[in-house]
């Protein structure tokens, strides 16, 4: 039988206290329909498979012995999921600025951390917008809880599915031990507090894949020790706009899909990877933006805090958090897009060689078991180094259905924490690929400016390709990385 009480993790309390009153630690979704939603029955498909994960039936309690998770004795259904009308046409912009609205609202702490509002006049359709708060899940199991909410057809039943999640308390203490054992080696706290949070480092470490192998555990805990000290020490990255203290005022814009069989052709007549394409347009996008503003760009470098998903396979739909982080420097510098794109490239096989996320992880868990002021302080060093969190979510490639309704677009934004003031979330769905952007209104007031230059940027990687196609000196560093890391990678599996 299911205990009313289960303590919160290290890692997710982690989350719980990292709530700013300019940065909420909340996972906002929005999800587009091109006809209505029957409000009756969006309600019965949440009741019927979002409370078969009893925490969407939790509250968070905190006493003088840590912090649980515990059934709400009051919970109704009502309370979380709610109808709203935009002002005016109810169009994009009208949308937009609701949503960014919602971004700065809090949850009632009183009551389980998630919220749905059925938004009945967008477009001629509908709209969702939903937030969960971080201490509940990270985006990857958050977007994998949303789509076991959809079906591929409009007539599926409301019940859907059995839920695909572990309930059996025995059998979470017994994975527990086994991956203690595993990471025993790192030292007794950051071992703790990566076990605790639950099967971090098994994916990029391969252990799941061949458990009969004799793994280099001295060799691991240096590698994390050299990553802890990396991300202790690394430099603040370039001043611009979009760094400074944060307000409470957020700006949110998405763009409109696009065409993802396109990307693919041009990252493989580049030797690129889709997520490289991406990233430069992201890279290329925001480096325009300070031209136009006549700011200066020559040298210029922005910081990313990229989600690294450290979740072993089947696990998608586990709830908690599960995941580190890498810091990406986007080379906002470099002018010509194949130059820039090759550095992004090469930039990306580093990262993929490095231990950085795991010690992330252990970064939160063990600040999760510390003072708040403790935990705040650590944070607030991290995050003065970085400039956007940028997430990149792979959604299903077909039409999906929710409640009957045809899904036509969705986003999802993860939250900054800190001074950190910018949300970069890069969303594929039914063959499209679309950018969102999420921005402090005192750094970026106008970030639709932005995001209608991630397309534009992508057509300038197209003509260069046609009129000026990549020599070897575009493409040998690239090159280059990519013959020095393979050994690397090979060794961590070993």
């Amino acid at each position: 039988m299911t205990a009313r009480r289960e303590r919160m993790s290290s890692v997710d309390t982690a989350w719980l206290r990292m709530d700013t009153p300019t940065n909420l630690m909340m996972i906002v979704g929005v999800l587009m329909f091109s006809s209505p939603v029957n409000f009756a029955r969006l309600k019965r498909t949440l009741e019927f498979r979002l409370l078969h994960y009893r925490r969407f039936r939790q509250r968070v309690v905190q006493d003088a012995s840590g912090t649980w998770w515990e059934i709400d004795p009051n919970f109704d259904i009502d309370s979380h999921v709610l109808r709203v009308s935009l002002p005016g046409n109810g169009g994009k912009s009208e949308l937009e600025a609701y949503v960014a609205g919602q971004i700065s609202q809090s949850l009632d702490h009183g009551k389980p951390l998630w919220q749905f509002q059925l938004v009945e006049n967008y477009h001629g359709g509908a709209a969702i917008v939903a937030r969960f708060h971080h201490c509940i899940a990270d985006g990857i199991a958050l977007v994998g809880v949303m789509h076991s909410l959809t079906d591929t057809d409009h007539d599926a039943p409301e019940e859907g599915g059995a839920a695909p999640w572990v309930d059996d308390e025995d059998e979470a203490a017994d994975k527990d031990d086994f991956w203690q054992r595993i990471i025993a080696p790192l030292g007794d706290t950051l071992a703790k507090a990566i076990r605790i949070s639950g099967k971090a480092g098994v994916t990029s470490l391969h252990l799941l894949a061949n458990p009969e192998r004799v793994f280099d555990y001295a060799r691991f805990a240096a590698a994390i020790a050299g990553e802890l000290a990396v991300l202790a020490t690394m430099p603040e990255d370039s001043p611009t706009r979009f760094k400074g203290k944060t307000g409470v005022a957020k700006r949110v814009a998405w763009s409109e899909p696009m065409p993802l069989a396109e990307i693919k052709v041009i990252g493989k007549v580049l030797d690129c990877s889709v997520n490289d394409i991406l990233l430069s347009c992201v890279c290329g996008a925001l480096r325009q933006y300070l031209v136009d503003k006549g700011d200066e760009v020559d040298g210029v470098e922005v910081r990313a805090f990229v989600p690294v998903n450290l979740r072993a396979p089947g696990d998608e739909h586990d709830l908690g958090n599960r995941f580190g982080l890498v810091a990406l420097v986007l080379p906002v510098g470099i002018e010509h897009p194949f130059m820039r794109l090759y550095e992004v490239r090469r930039r990306m096989l580093e990262l993929k060689g490095s231990y950085q996320a795991v010690a992330a992880l252990g970064i939160l868990g063990v600040v999760g078991m510390c003072p708040q002021a403790v935990q705040q302080q650590v944070l607030s060093i991290l995050s003065d180094k970085g400039t956007a969190v940028m997430t990149n979510v792979h959604g299903p490639q077909r039409p999906m259905y929710l409640a009957g309704a045809r899904l036509s677009q969705q986003m999802v934004w993860v939250p900054q924490s800190g001074n950190v003031g910018i949300g970069v979330s890069i969303l594929s769905y039914n063959n499209g690929v679309q950018f969102g952007l999420m921005t402090d209104k005192k750094f970026v007031p106008d970030p639709h400016t932005i995001v209608s230059r991630f397309a534009p940027e992508f057509e300038k990687l197209v003509l260069t390709l046609l009129l000026d196609p990549p020599g070897q000196e575009d493409a040998a560093p690239a090159a280059a990385a990519a013959k020095k890391r393979r050994p690397r990678r090979k060794q961590a599996a070993a």
